[in-house]
């Protein structure tokens, strides 16, 4: 659960054996602190969806001066665990000038410019093949259900191309008219290492942004901490419903969802 949308976690039912206030990173083995504004850092457990889910309140960041091994080790975690679908939420710049201040955008595909890879170095074939494929980083059938539950919704959903940059400076305006040239409809400093890892590791990925603020290079204002925050809750209500509605109708779709 990326920037101030944390409160996605009062939707889980919680398990037992875990705090309903949930276990904070620093207290979890090898787990780097959380540190960025909106990020309470605590894992959860419990049910959404009708699925048992282990929750993450908070990511971490390569701008937190973590390495991209650190950022994803929790994915390892999780994948550990069991986990299968990996469920990623973060706030996002809208570069598509045809995507409004709190549109949700369901990541087709992205562009890494970060600079680094999380599965650089030697690799552990044991967790994934050296050269994984990522032709479809993000499953297409769980892009399906979350259109679907959109529909149902009646609820205002975009389809786009996410663009990772390292941060923790916001870009500028030469910046977002190359990441709209390269293809991006959104650009944001987190999502794309786990999604890396997560395919590595064989899980499926989805992944769901929220438009927090606009970067329109001819129209650029700068950018405001609390009004993205504000944007994420105001949106919060509806990606939980989101979230929640998919994980519904997937459990109830084809097999190869669960694969």
């Amino acid at each position: 659960m990326g920037t101030g949308l944390g409160r996605l976690a009062e939707s889980l039912v919680p398990a037992g054996g875990v705090p309903s206030e949930g276990i904070p990173y620093e207290e979890i083995r090898h787990f780097p602190r959380s540190t960025s504004v909106g990020h309470a850092g605590r894992l959860l457990a419990g049910t959404l969806g009708g699925r048992p889910v282990v929750a993450m309140q908070g990511r971490l960041h390569a701008f937190e001066g973590h390495s991209l091994q650190e950022v994803t080790f929790p994915v390892r975690v999780l994948r550990a665990l069991g986990a299968e679908l990996l469920v990623m939420t973060s706030a996002a710049g809208g570069l598509n000038p045809l995507y409004e201040l709190g549109d949700l955008m369901l990541v087709d595909d992205h562009i890494n410019l970060m600079g680094d890879n999380p599965l650089r170095g030697v690799n552990e074939d044991a967790l994934g093949p050296r050269f994984p494929d990522m032709s479809e980083a993000y499953d297409r059938g769980w892009l399906s259900a979350a259109e679907e539950t959109a529909l149902a919704e009646r609820m205002r959903v975009q389809r786009g191309v996410y663009a990772a940059v390292l941060g923790p400076a916001l870009e500028t305006r030469a910046e977002y008219r190359f990441l709209r040239t390269a293809g991006a409809d959104a650009v944001g400093m987190s999502t794309v290492p786990e999604a890396i890892v997560a395919n590595h590791a064989g899980m499926n990925v989805l992944a769901i942004c929220v438009i927090t603020d606009r970067c329109l290079p001819d129209a650029l204002e700068p950018v405001n901490v609390a009004e993205i925050l504000r944007v994420a809750g105001e949106a919060e209500p509806r990606l939980a419903r989101l979230v929640e509605g998919t994980l519904e109708r997937g459990r109830a779709a084809r097999p190869s969802m669960e694969s």
